[in-house]
């Protein structure tokens, strides 16, 4: 799918033609596409395939009539999925007419653009257009880390009198989640500072607002790092609360089974054709039945004072 827009009048509206200051918007461009693209963006088509590789890492070139960002940006697939958090690569390239936006998923960062979500946004202005898709990036990053926060504190309820792995496996589907943003976070982090490096912006309120964006990626990594070594001691932790949790259910089974024992023995013994003590008096039955209750109760004041219960 492709898309034409540019700002006019204070509003983003969609155009037919390509056009000076527009922005061409794509998203998992088919055949059809890619021959378009060959014939209005050239520069683009050589870079489709690694752009649509899910595995792409951040990097910035820059060329006589172009600049090339890719950049990992986080996106929340469902709560369906096993990992509902993952990264995509975006690739953002500047000509000298147009800016052009390719990713293989739709993704909530190109939409807030596409639906005017964004302060102060217009095609007309490249670099601040860029620099705002990083920043938003950055932004989004950080949303992300308290919503996977946030679950993960319900996780952390449910394990409290947990006996199934299932609790377990979705802190691992989160870990793997985080995993994925330290990557993403730290390869942008190198793009940015290399971007820094080269000096593409003019004015200097740009190169303050790059300086941000660093700020906030370099945020969002340290909180990634400390969700990744919080989760992977909390982990060990509601393992062992678990081991703990069956021990109590069978230390709770031990009990009852000792307590149907002891009826079970005297039923036993006095269910045999041999004569007994007391075996044909009215009151043998609700003695050996009270007999039992004294010695249920001699065990449960036992497990009681070894700490059972």
């Amino acid at each position: 799918m492709i898309q034409l827009l540019q700002t006019l009048n204070g509003r983003l509206t969609e155009i037919r033609e390509v056009e000076n200051g527009c922005w061409i918007n794509i998203v998992d461009p088919d055949d059809k596409d890619t021959a378009w693209l060959e014939e209005h963006c050239p520069p683009v088509v050589e870079y489709l395939t690694d752009s649509l590789d899910l595995d792409e890492l951040s990097r910035v070139e820059k060329e006589s009539d172009y600049l090339l960002v890719v950049l990992r940006i986080p996106h929340f697939r469902g709560m369906e999925y096993d990992i509902p958090f993952i990264t995509l690569p975006l690739l953002i390239m500047q000509t000298g007419s147009m800016t052009i936006t390719l990713c293989k998923e739709e993704n909530a960062i190109v939409q807030e653009f596409v639906r005017e979500r964004v302060r102060g946004f217009t095609t007309n202005k490249k670099d601040t257009f860029l620099l705002q898709i990083l920043h938003k990036t950055a932004s989004k990053f950080l949303i992300h880390l308290r919503n996977i926060n946030k679950i993960v504190e319900k996780l952390e309820d449910e394990l409290e009198n947990s006996l199934k792995n299932k609790e377990i496996v979705g802190l691992l589907q989160y870990e793997k989640a985080l995993i994925y943003y330290t990557t993403a976070l730290q390869t942008n982090g190198t793009m940015l500072e290399r971007l820094r490096r080269l000096r593409h912006f003019t004015y200097e309120e740009d190169d303050d607002m790059l300086e941000d964006v660093q700020i906030e990626n370099q945020q969002a990594l340290q909180m990634t790092t400390i969700s990744i070594r919080i989760m992977g001691q909390m982990m060990e932790a509601f393992s062992s609360v678990i081991n703990n949790n069956m021990n109590n259910v069978m230390k709770t089974l031990t009990f009852v089974t000792i307590c149907l024992a002891i009826p079970t023995l005297f039923a036993s013994l006095y269910g045999m054709n041999i004569p007994l003590p007391y075996a044909q008096t009215e009151t043998a039955f609700w003695g050996l039945l009270g007999l039992s209750g004294a010695m249920i109760s001699v065990v449960f004041l036992l497990f009681r004072r070894m700490r059972w219960f």
